[in-house]
């Protein structure tokens, strides 16, 4: 796991970024406001800044012309301030970043039945999760298919971001059982 150093940004209390959970992050926010994912080039590109390297490391290291992942680069950060709605740069793309992660995240706390289709979800592992007690007085579990591929699509995602069951049941508001299903689905 690749993680930013703040070697040069000592007084900011944030964490270190995860790079590939935050690239993820950019992923589904250009997925979501345009049906597309980033290329590798692209991803490769959000990465490299995040490191702090230099357009020329980027397009040495992956083989591809300094003019190419330049150009690249400027239609990736005008894109991004699209979707932002803010101006995205080099120097800005961190701070941005961590910006709308956190607000995301907020988001979800305040709203965390996924409703909103134009928010992205994205959720850091709790370290002490709180496990739902099941209600005995409740009725047997819906079927769980038919309406509901948007909440199997949202289980295998925020698997992949670490989360239990225990904690996608929670965050989803489905019964555990429902959640632990999703594995014999797939």
């Amino acid at each position: 796991m690749v993680k930013v150093g703040y070697s040069n940004y000592s007084h900011l209390t944030s964490p270190p970024m995860d790079i590939p959970q935050t690239v993820q992050f950019v992923d589904e926010a250009v997925r979501t406001k345009t049906s597309k994912r980033l290329n590798d080039l692209q991803r490769r590109i959000i990465a490299g800044i995040l490191n702090r390297q230099k357009y020329a490391d980027v397009a040495e290291t992956y083989g591809y012309s300094d003019k190419h992942v330049k150009k690249v680069s400027h239609e990736l950060l005008q894109m991004l301030s699209d979707i932002f709605d803010e101006q995205v740069k080099k120097s800005n793309l961190e701070s941005v970043l961590e910006r709308h992660i956190h607000q995301n995240i907020t988001t979800l706390g305040n709203n965390n039945t996924f409703k909103d289709s134009n928010k992205i979800s994205y959720i850091n592992n709790c370290s002490n999760p709180s496990i739902p007690t099941p209600d005995e007085s409740q009725p047997e579990t819906p079927d769980f298919h038919g309406n509901n591929q948007a909440n199997i699509e949202r289980i295998g995602k925020l698997r992949q971001f670490g989360l239990s069951d225990e904690q996608i049941a929670e965050v989803l508001e489905l019964p555990l059982d429902v959640v632990k299903q999703v594995d014999f689905e797939e």
